[in-house]
């Protein structure tokens, strides 16, 4: 059976759709939750205990950590990775 790729791919399709932004948003948000929480795990750090090093509240940790939740600010992200000793890196790529 021949395996070659037929048609466009996943991105084209969502470019055409209008929503390539959108879900690269998405995914890029729900990689930097999961990899806050696998941080606060490690630690062994609670939510109330990041938002207290956030200067916080509880609840904007959560929204924080809601993969879904596209609100988050790079500056609130960047609070977060101090406070589990990482840094944020963003950069733009082609």
């Amino acid at each position: 059976m021949d395996k070659r790729n037929i048609g466009s791919d996943f991105d084209d399709f969502l470019r055409d759709e209008g929503i390539l932004e959108e879900a690269d948003a998405v995914a890029t948000k729900r990689v930097i939750a999961y990899q806050i929480a696998q941080e606060m795990e490690k630690a062994n750090i609670s939510q109330s205990e990041l938002a207290r090093r956030m200067n916080t509240s509880r609840s904007s940790v959560e929204r924080l950590l809601d993969p879904a939740n596209l609100s988050v600010t790079l500056v609130t992200l960047e609070r977060a990775a101090s406070a589990v000793g990482k840094r944020l890196k963003v950069q733009l790529t082609a």
